[in-house]
């Protein structure tokens, strides 16, 4: 029996040519994951388009509301992760995050990181979107009381998240690298020069 470069037998049985060809998929797939991650502005575009593709074949269709609410629901989910500490203050016994000035510095890490909040964003709405094409998912409901019931929770569960972020003196959000003034450092630093 011949045997390939690896040592592995050629023309094995379909189930390795069939494991080697998902990974090969699987590779491919990740290095064009792997080179979207510094591309945010342009990742965030194309989520939005998905989502108006979404909401224009909803509206089309008027079904499909109950799959509508799920996504909802986990977009929620979802928000409160990328908005929640990685360590829940709360239940948190060492280093917590620095609630005065004079505290060490310790940058906020988020619970779901911005590109995973993205893909998993990107994933649900494709999901969704491919279940709008089978009716078993259109299960008759009364919209306006979903569309209701949801704002009422986001509300809820965003006061309770505002007021953890009071409690714990946190935003999560920063706006780029702090930087100084190089006029101010120069004109405090010519005063202080010796004069002959």
């Amino acid at each position: 029996m011949e045997t390939g470069p690896t040592g592995g037998a050629l023309g094995g049985d379909g189930a390795s040519a069939v494991s080697r060809w998902t990974f090969e998929i699987s590779r491919r797939y990740q290095h064009v994951l792997d080179k979207t991650v510094p591309h945010i502005v342009w990742r965030w575009i194309g989520c939005l388009a998905l989502m108006v593709i979404y909401a224009v074949r909803v509206y089309f269709v008027q079904g499909f509301y109950i799959i509508t609410y799920g996504l909802g629901i986990y977009l929620l989910n979802l928000l409160m992760g990328f908005l929640s500490p990685q360590v829940d203050p709360e239940m948190q016994d060492g280093p917590s995050l620095p609630t005065r000035g004079s505290d060490e510095f310790r940058p906020f890490v988020r619970r779901l990181p911005e590109f995973k909040f993205w893909y998993s964003i990107v994933k649900a709405f494709s999901i969704a979107f491919v279940m709008t094409f089978f009716s078993v998912f259109d299960v008759p409901v009364f919209w306006p009381i979903l569309l209701f019931y949801w704002f009422t929770l986001f509300i809820l569960t965003m006061k309770r998240q505002i007021l953890h972020m009071i409690k714990y003196k946190y935003v999560p959000f920063s706006f780029g690298k702090q930087r100084y003034d190089g006029n101010k450092a120069s004109s405090t630093e010519s005063t202080n020069l010796p004069r002959d």
